[in-house]
């Protein structure tokens, strides 16, 4: 049975009626850790659409193209045009003072001189590009810390697709391209993919999976001492998680459909035990990429919608 009702699900924010009126669709998205939510908005005479992909994701960009980066804190909300983009992005991550970075998910060896081609862009609160540089190959998971640091987690064809950092399966980044952390054999299995990520305070947690009877796991990263612990994740796969104190809430899609299982756990020493699990109606429907965790919130996408999940 569905819950219609949940006092700690709030809806944030949606993408107004003029914009989707006008022929702007809303890709990529991202959470800052200031909890500032920010949509880039692109024409849909931009894009094109892959039958075979639902939801968002399936707004593919066909060349050199203009959007509209909207940042909603509050009742505040500010747009920036960003153009000339050039790549396909999969992911946008907000940077500080104002600064954000777009980073496709792929990315290609350069037969002739050995380097592997650039993915992410820095771009000025302007939105001017500022740098670009290569952060590894299939990333389905990324985010921001508040230092500005990048955290990616990576798919199968990146592990083994012989990117020295995406090899590794979860890796660290500054925004001048250097890799500055890497998991170093503290892992509890090798990484298959993964999942989503979350922050809280200076900490991050990435998501991933081994398969087989490993199954899924939180990894937390306190940058400052270099500490990694992981632990065996409550829901197998999960699309969001947020962590805040001992409390986690993990969120799973219906793929497609309007509906999400919503899973609350607590850490009781080294498990996360469930506390409730329930299924949630949502406004839109929700597809990959629809979960971020920012200090006790997740942060669910469906449709054109936003919602916040406090733990």
């Amino acid at each position: 049975m569905s819950e219609h009702f949940d006092p700690a699900v709030h809806e944030v924010w949606s993408v107004p009626t003029t914009d989707i009126s006008q022929g702007r669709k809303a890709l990529w998205w991202s959470v800052g850790p200031a909890g500032e939510l920010s949509v880039m908005l692109v024409h849909r005479r931009y894009v094109e659409h892959i039958p075979y992909i639902k939801g968002w994701v399936g707004w593919i960009p066909e060349s050199t193209f203009t959007g509209e980066l909207v940042t909603v804190k509050g009742q505040e909300e500010r747009r920036t045009t960003v153009e000339n983009i050039v790549d396909r992005p999969s992911h946008l991550a907000l940077l500080p003072g104002s600064r954000f970075l777009l980073v496709s998910g792929r990315t290609s060896l350069n037969r002739t001189d050995g380097l592997w081609a650039p993915n992410a862009v820095v771009y000025s609160a302007s939105g001017a590009p500022e740098r670009e540089f290569c952060i590894g190959d299939d990333i389905p998971a990324l985010v921001s810390d508040r230092h500005g640091r990048i955290w990616t987690a990576y798919g199968d064809e990146g592990i083994y697709g012989g990117h020295p950092e995406s090899s590794a399966g979860l890796a660290g980044w500054n925004t001048d391209g250097r890799a500055i952390w890497h998991p170093q054999g503290r892992l509890p299995d090798h990484p298959l993919e993964g999942c989503t990520t979350a922050t809280e305070g200076d900490q991050v947690w990435l998501v991933w999976y081994a398969g087989g009877r490993s199954g899924t796991f939180l990894t937390r990263i306190t940058p400052a001492t270099g500490e990694v612990i992981s632990y065996p994740s409550p829901v197998r796969d999960p699309d969001g998680f947020a962590v805040r104190g001992n409390r986690a809430v993990l969120t799973r899609r219906d793929h497609n459909q309007r509906t999400v299982e919503l899973t609350r756990a607590e850490l009781d020493g080294t498990t996360w035990t469930v506390t409730d699990r329930r299924k949630l109606d949502v406004p839109g429907r929700v597809v990959l990429r629809c979960g971020q965790g920012r200090d006790g919130a997740l942060w669910l996408r469906a449709g054109d919608t936003w919602l916040r999940i406090e733990a």
